[in-house]
């Protein structure tokens, strides 16, 4: 039995938290796309848990994997074991030998090129960790893979073909300096440390040595096909959200991987039909949020310096709502701390990823912040062009010109969601549970759990795919 986990919307959608829910019954919990840009934050016993990279199911002491679909960064994934260990925890994590290799040339050209495109609307917003520039390198057929860690000559053969292209285009086509400081500081690293090929091969042997050391790699495929076949559950784990997948997001404002449910195939080395035969859940926050630049009809107001004009539609006036909604969510990147952007629950965005991925159930999380207020809203279709539409436009340009038709419920009271955790499902609110029978019948696909606080305890669940 699998599960795919898919966050239906922009990212933040509370992945991790499903993932942590139902890896109690899991074996094996793997990654199938994104590296260190992602993030999952589990809390348990009050104890808050950020992950970047590490498979969620660590802190059930599960087996991870990060598939080939997947760049890794090991500076990172090392600091987070590391630090899992510090906390009295012991994570499993296994390295798909395919999966990609981020290095310190990829981190700086991703702030340049972001930097280059800061006075234009072609800033993508990324999280500056070096995700574009690896899986393009991957793409050219020029990238390093963790089995070359592994090989230290041919770590060095790869280095000296690639390291020279990057300073090039970094100097020629950027203008850099070797001999400017990342972020300009007079005490930082100089950039040309990125480029210097023999350290770099010096460090990522040394990675090489501790994969080898801790027998942490693995061929995915065969690993993942074999627990299977020994009976095991598996959860394939996706980061950010369907739009921002590369093929089926508000391009260019995506990731550069596919977090929908097809990438869990290419991304572990299993066939569709392995994971087309298990569950296939679509986790939905309540509300709408997204870190970053690009459209957002249902937008309630902006975050200073991030986002576009939205006087066109009015978010302005919805400011107050917005921030509201934010500190009542706790609504800041897991990785970067960046507030994000709030808006309503958007159905057109909704059905274009149930239709993607073909969604078996759906996960509603943060039910609990709209607690309170008056009436709440939904983008149920788009006005375009003189046409309405019931999803997503193809085209990012056309996605911004559309104007949101909005629908109002009434709002739900503040309880006590402990409470409603211990009683199950009829104990929330009536309001809420007409809202959320509304998603479920517009997207075709039960609930089976729901999220009324940040911890592991504060859930309803209705339906447990492993049991």
């Amino acid at each position: 039995m699998t599960i795919t986990i898919v966050g239906s919307q922009l990212g933040d959608e509370g992945k991790g938290r499903v993932v942590d829910l139902y890896g109690e019954s899991a074996d094996v919990v793997a990654r199938y796309q994104g590296g260190d840009n992602a993030g999952h934050t589990v809390v348990e016993g009050g104890n808050e848990y950020k992950l970047s990279l590490v498979p969620s199911g660590a802190v059930r002491g599960k087996v991870g994997v990060l598939g080939n679909g997947c760049v890794i960064n090991p500076d990172t994934l090392f600091d987070e074991i590391d630090t899992l260990r510090e906390r009295g925890l012991d994570p499993d994590v296994r390295l798909a030998r395919r999966a990609h290799v981020i290095l310190p040339y990829h981190r700086v050209l991703d702030g340049i090129e972001e930097d280059a495109k800061s006075d234009s609307d072609r800033k993508v917003g990324t999280t500056g960790r070096g995700i574009g520039p690896t899986y393009e390198d991957k793409a050219g057929r020029r990238g390093i893979r963790v089995g070359d860690l592994l090989d230290s000559e041919l770590l060095r053969e790869k280095l000296e073909y690639v390291v020279p292209q990057k300073r090039a285009l970094a100097e020629n086509v950027f203008g850099v300096s070797m001999s400017d400081t990342i972020g300009g500081s007079s005490d930082g690293v100089e950039i040309g440390e990125a480029f210097d090929i023999d350290a770099l091969h010096e460090q990522y042997e040394r990675y090489g040595e501790r994969l080898q050391e801790e027998d942490m790699t693995v061929e995915s495929g065969e690993f993942l096909a074999s627990r299977l076949d020994a009976g095991d559950e598996v959860i394939f784990e996706g980061a950010q959200g369907t739009l921002i997948d590369i093929d089926h997001g508000n391009y260019p404002y995506v990731t550069s991987s596919n977090p929908t449910a097809g990438g869990a195939a290419t991304g572990t080395g299993l066939s569709p039909g392995v994971v087309g035969d298990g569950d296939i859940i679509g986790i939905v926050k309540a509300y709408l949020t997204r870190v970053g630049s690009g459209p957002l009809p249902t937008e309630l107001g902006g975050v200073v310096g991030d986002t576009p004009d939205y006087d066109e539609q009015g978010a302005g006036e919805n400011e107050d709502l917005a921030g509201y909604i934010r500190e009542e969510g706790g609504e800041y990147g897991t990785v970067t701390g960046r507030p994000r952007r709030v808006g309503w629950l958007d159905m057109p965005m909704l059905r274009h990823a149930a239709r993607t991925s073909g969604f078996t159930g759906l996960a509603v999380n943060h039910v609990d912040v709209l607690a309170g207020l008056d009436e709440v809203k939904v983008g149920y279709s788009y006005d375009v062009d003189g046409e309405e539409i019931f999803t997503i436009p193809a085209t990012t340009e056309r996605w911004g010109r559309c104007e949101p038709n909005l629908r109002s419920f009434d709002g739900w009271p503040e309880v006590d969601w402990s409470e409603v955790a211990d009683e199950g499902y009829e104990a929330i609110p009536e309001n809420a549970r007409t809202y959320l029978e509304y998603i479920s019948d517009e997207l075709d696909a039960p609930i089976y759990a729901v999220g009324i606080g940040p911890s592991r305890e504060d859930t309803v669940v209705i339906e447990h795919p492993f049991e």
